[in-house]
C-alpha cells in the first residue's frame, strides 16, 4: 500500500508539475488543442457527411426538418416559422419555378432580395432544382447590377418588394431583351412580360420536388455565387462550392454553440457570413435565428432581450455603433454569450466587453474568395487570430515582405518572395491546395489569376494573395493591419490607416474617425487626413487634438487635415468608405463640410480655408 500511496503521489505531482510548466512556458497548450480537436472534428463530419449522402447546405436542411420539424427555425418581426414551414414554403417555390419557369438543372438564377423569410424560401427552393443561386448586393444599381446579372450569366432574376422601387423600366427591358426572366416577390406587376411569384405559390402543392433534380454529385460542385464589395472596381462574383457551404456551417461549433442557442442576424443575407455562418451555421446546429430586415443600434439589445437571443453576427463597425448608444441600467441584462464576426477595433473590444458583460468574441479573418481563415478562440483583444502550436496541420500560410511605396511583394536574389519578420506588416497569403483550394471568380480568368502567386517558394507551389496586410506577434498572434490600398507611404515610412483611427477614436469628442491617405501637390506619396464625427453635444478641439496625434503618434502619421461630417459613409456591410473621401481631397471648394489644418506655430488644427488651402497646393505652407 505505501509503494501504491507513493506511486500515486508520484504522478500526481508529476501532472501539478507537468499543468505549471504548460501554464507558464506554453500558456496557450491546452486552447490550441481544444481548437485543433474541433477542426479535426469538423473535417470528420463533413466526411462522414459526404458518405451518409450530405452533399450540400439543402440536404442538410433536409436532415434537420427531419429530425426537429417542429422546431423554430426563423423568428422574423414577432412571427415563428419552423423547420417544416420553411421546408414547405420553399418547396412551393421549387414546384413554382418547375411549373413556370422554363429552366434547367445548373442554370443561375440571381436573387435581388433585402432581409426576410422569403429570401430563405427562394434560395432554398431555388438550390431544391439543383440551380446554382446568386446573391445580389441590394445596394448596387444601374451598370453594377446589371454586370453582375451577365457575370453570373443568370437566367432569371428574382427580385424583392423592398427591391422593386429601385428598379426602372429601362432595366427590365434590358434582360428580358436578353432573355433574362423576371420574378417579382409581389402579386402584381408595374412591367409588362414579367413574373410574379406568390400568386403562383397558392396554385403550386408544397410536396418535394424529385430528389434527382437537387441531388449534387460532386461537393466541389458550384452551390452561390456571392459578389465582392466591387470597392476596385465592379464586383466580382466568387464561386462558393457545395464543400464549403458546409464546411461554414461548422464556424458555430467552433465557438461552442449549441442546438439550445438562439442567433440574431442582422447583416444583410446576400453577405456570406449572415448566409454561411448564420443561416447555414443554425441549420447544422438544429438552432433558431431571429432575423431582422435591418441593423438597428437603439433596437439591437431590446431584440436581444425579447427573443433570448445567446449568440450574434458582426461585421466591421457594428459594435461599435452599439458602445455608441446612450448607456442603460440594463446594459448587462441579457443572455448573450457569443458575438462572432470581423472588424472590431480593439478599444471597441474593451469598451464592449466593460459596458455589456462577458461576451466571448470570436474574432476571424476570412474573405469572400478564400477557404481558408483564422479564428480568435482565445478571445485575445484585438488579434484576428493564432498561429497555435497545431496551425501547420490546419492551413498553409505566410506572411510576406511587401513594399507599400512600389506596392509590390519583395523578392530575394533567386526571384523568391521574403517572408515578413515577427513584429512587422507582412502580406498574408495561403497555399492553394486540394484542401484549400480557390476556385475563384466566375467568367473573369484574368481576376482569378491575379490573385494568384506562383513560385513563391518553391517552382511549382501557388499561394492566394488576400490583398491583407497583417503582423504576426512572438506569441503567435495575427492581427489585421490594413488592406494594401489603403495603407499609404509619407515622408518614407508606411502609415497604417486602421492604427491611427485607433489613437484618433481615443479623444473625447470623437465618436466615429475614417484615416485616409490624400495627395498634395509636388510631394510624393499621400498624407494623412482624418474624416470624424463628433459625438453629440460635443465640439470640436483643434488643440486638443493637436496634442493628443503629438502624443500617440510620429510626425509621419499625424494626419494634416480633418473632415468633419455628420454621418460617416459607411458599405452595407458596416466598413467605412474610403474612395469618394480620397478623391475629394481637401479642397474647400469641392467639400462643403468644415475642413482643418494642422498648423504647427499655433499648435493646433485651424479651419482650412481658401487662402491656407492655395499656400499649401502652391508650397508656401510645407508640411
Amino acid at each position: 500500500p505505501s509503494m501504491l500511496c507513493t506511486w500515486i503521489s508520484t504522478v500526481a505531482g508529476g501532472i501539478v508539475v507537468l499543468c505549471v510548466s504548460l501554464k507558464i512556458f506554453l500558456p496557450y497548450f491546452w486552447a490550441d488543442l481544444i481548437y485543433f480537436l474541433r477542426w479535426k472534428r469538423s473535417k470528420a463530419t463533413v466526411k462522414k457527411w459526404s458518405k451518409n449522402g450530405i452533399l450540400s447546405i439543402i440536404d442538410l436542411f433536409r436532415q434537420t426538418v427531419e429530425k426537429n420539424p417542429h422546431k423554430p427555425f426563423l423568428i422574423y418581426e414577432g412571427t415563428v416559422y419552423t423547420y417544416q414551414d420553411v421546408d414547405r414554403r420553399s418547396n412551393r417555390v421549387a414546384q413554382a419555378f418547375l411549373l413556370y419557369g422554363n429552366l434547367k438543372k445548373g442554370d443561375t438564377v440571381a436573387l435581388l432580395m433585402g432581409n426576410g423569410p422569403d429570401f430563405i424560401h427562394v434560395w432554398f427552393g431555388l438550390a431544391k432544382l439543383g440551380f446554382i443561386v446568386a446573391f445580389l448586393n441590394i445596394n448596387i444599381h444601374s451598370r453594377s447590377l446589371l454586370h453582375c446579372i451577365n457575370t453570373s450569366t443568370a437566367k432569371a432574376l428574382v427580385i424583392g418588394e423592398d427591391c422593386l422601387g429601385s428598379i426602372k423600366k429601362e432595366f427590365v427591358l434590358n434582360l428580358l431583351e436578353n432573355n433574362v426572366a423576371v420574378w417579382l416577390m409581389t402579386t402584381s406587376s408595374p412591367f409588362q412580360h414579367v413574373h410574379t411569384l406568390p400568386d403562383k405559390l397558392h396554385k403550386v402543392p408544397d410536396n418535394p420536388v424529385p430528389s434527382h433534380l437537387r441531388a449534387v454529385t460532386d461537393t466541389r460542385n458550384t452551390a452561390l455565387y456571392i459578389f465582392t464589395s466591387g470597392s476596385t472596381g465592379f464586383p466580382k462574383a466568387t464561386i462558393i462550392t457545395h464543400l464549403r457551404t458546409l464546411a461554414a456551417s461548422l464556424a458555430l461549433t467552433q465557438c461552442g454553440a449549441v442546438s439550445q442557442d438562439i442567433m440574431y442576424v442582422t447583416l444583410p443575407l446576400y453577405h456570406i457570413s449572415a448566409s454561411l455562418l448564420g443561416i447555414s451555421g443554425c441549420i447544422q446546429l438544429g438552432a433558431t435565428c431571429v432575423l431582422k430586415k435591418k441593423f438597428s443600434a437603439r433596437q439591437f439589445w431590446n431584440d436581444c432581450r425579447k427573443y433570448n437571443v445567446t449568440m450574434f453576427l458582426y461585421i466591421g463597425e457594428l459594435c461599435r455603433y452599439l458602445c455608441n448608444q446612450p448607456c442603460k441600467e440594463e446594459d448587462r441584462v441579457h443572455q448573450v454569450r457569443i458575438a462572432l464576426g470581423n472588424g472590431i477595433r480593439p478599444s471597441v473590444w474593451k469598451e464592449f466587453l466593460m459596458r455589456f458583460g462577458p461576451v466571448k468574441i470570436f474574432e476571424f479573418y476570412g474573405s469572400t474568395e478564400g477557404s481558408l481563415g483564422f479564428l480568435n478562440y482565445t478571445n485575445k483583444i484585438g488579434a484576428v487570430g493564432r498561429a497555435g502550436m497545431f496551425s501547420k496541420f490546419l492551413h498553409s500560410f505566410e506572411l510576406l515582405k511587401y513594399d507599400v511605396w512600389k506596392q509590390e511583394l519583395i523578392k530575394d536574389e533567386n526571384g523568391r518572395y521574403k517572408k515578413a519578420p515577427i513584429g512587422k506588416p507582412g502580406l498574408l497569403v495561403f497555399q492553394v491546395t486540394e484542401d484549400g483550394p480557390f476556385s475563384g471568380y466566375v467568367g473573369d480568368k484574368e481576376a482569378s489569376e491575379k490573385k494568384l502567386l506562383r513560385n513563391v517558394f518553391v517552382e511549382g507551389d501557388v499561394y492566394l494573395d488576400t490583398g491583407d496586410l497583417l503582423v504576426m506577434d512572438e506569441d503567435g498572434f495575427l492581427y489585421f493591419t490594413d488592406r494594401v490600398g489603403d495603407t499609404f507611404r509619407w515622408k518614407g515610412e508606411n502609415v497604417a490607416t486602421l492604427e491611427v483611427a485607433e489613437i484618433i477614436g481615443m479623444v473625447d469628442f470623437v465618436q466615429e474617425v475614417n484615416v485616409y491617405g490624400v495627395s498634395v501637390k509636388n510631394y510624393e506619396g499621400r498624407t494623412g487626413m482624418a474624416a470624424i464625427v463628433l459625438k453629440r453635444y460635443h465640439n470640436f478641439n483643434g488643440e486638443r487634438l493637436y496634442k493628443h496625434v503629438e502624443d500617440f503618434l510620429p510626425s509621419y502619421a499625424q494626419p494634416r487635415f480633418v473632415r468633419i461630417m455628420d454621418v460617416m459613409q459607411i458599405t452595407a456591410t458596416f466598413k467605412h468608405q474610403k474612395m469618394h473621401l480620397t478623391n475629394e481631397g481637401f479642397n474647400p471648394e469641392i467639400v462643403s463640410e468644415p475642413l482643418y489644418f494642422m498648423y504647427e506655430p499655433a499648435r493646433s488644427y485651424i479651419p482650412l480655408t481658401r487662402e491656407i488651402y492655395q499656400k499649401v497646393v502652391s508650397g508656401e505652407i510645407r508640411l
